[in-house]
């Protein structure tokens, strides 16, 4: 038996991005788009066939007079500066989440240059270039607990959250920031501004990982919310297996997994068709 979640799969910001993408391209508009609109490969392929057009941002600079897609992951506000100077209209997808919180950071920043803006997330990660963007690239990015000591705590906190990052460690640098701080005259101020449509996918595919012999997670290499949710799996289910593509499903794998109970899943950015087509050359064999 072979069994699809059907609660993995694109977020709603990522499949707002691709639609309007697919808007633009269904007018044969010359379209670009500003880093991988996706972390899967064969998604973005996908919609390079259709006519879209990847571009770094260095690329970006030089470009002139041309209509350019902003991805959900969201960009620091010297992209938007760059598009006007260079008279590119923006398609501007970034996902209502992130905006919000963009928005809080700048809001936090403006009225209160003195206080210090502390981010949890991953550094170099697009959405948080973009936080750091609305600072002035002066906040500090922190990625987990052991990175606490990057904080100054002579001076008032502002903690913020990467969208995509788990609510428990979130919880975690909270409570150790108020240890830190305990009889200090500071104050700290914490925002919960994780998505949930995403964190609450965690627990869902350990669930889904526990009832299944076999998983076969499908994502791309460079998702970071593929990485996580497959760490779940493998904690849950120790025979789980991470696939890019379908290509990836060896002749031997098929042998081994014959009359396993097997589930498919994968990250937020991991395009449904690609799962089904998964499930298709598996119950081919």
């Amino acid at each position: 038996m072979i069994t699809i979640d059907d609660k993995s799969g694109f977020c709603f910001g990522v499949v707002t991005a691709i639609r309007k993408a697919e808007t633009e391209l269904a007018g044969k508009t010359q379209l670009y788009c500003l880093g991988d609109i996706v972390h899967n490969n064969l998604e973005v392929e996908r919609l390079e066939r259709l006519g879209l057009t990847t571009i770094n941002h260095e690329q970006f600079k030089n470009l002139n007079n041309a209509k350019v897609l902003l991805r959900a992951h969201g960009e620091p506000p010297q992209t938007y500066k760059t598009a006007q100077s260079n008279n590119i209209e923006v398609i501007d997808a970034t996902c209502p989440v992130v905006l919000n919180l963009q928005k809080k950071i700048r809001s936090t920043y403006t009225d209160n240059q003195k206080a210090q803006i502390v981010i949890f997330g991953k550094q170099g990660h697009a959405e948080v270039v973009g936080l750091q963007g609305q600072t002035d690239n002066t906040a500090i990015v922190v990625e987990r607990l052991a990175d606490i000591d990057k904080i100054d705590f002579s001076k008032d906190i502002h903690l913020f959250s990467q969208t995509t990052k788990s609510v428990e460690e979130f919880h975690l640098l909270i409570c150790e920031i108020k240890k830190r701080i305990a009889g200090l005259p500071i104050s700290f101020h914490w925002h919960d501004t994780i998505c949930r449509q995403v964190s609450n996918r965690v627990n869902h595919i350990r669930e889904f990982a526990a009832q299944h012999e076999v998983i076969i997670f499908v994502g791309g290499r460079k998702s970071s919310n593929g990485k996580v949710l497959f760490e779940h799996c493998s904690e849950v289910n120790p025979h789980s297996v991470f696939i890019e593509s379908p290509d990836e499903i060896t002749d031997e794998m098929i042998s081994a997994l014959n009359g396993k109970d097997i589930g498919v899943c994968g990250a937020t950015s991991t395009p449904y068709w690609l799962m089904e087509t998964v499930r298709q050359r598996l119950s081919e064999h």
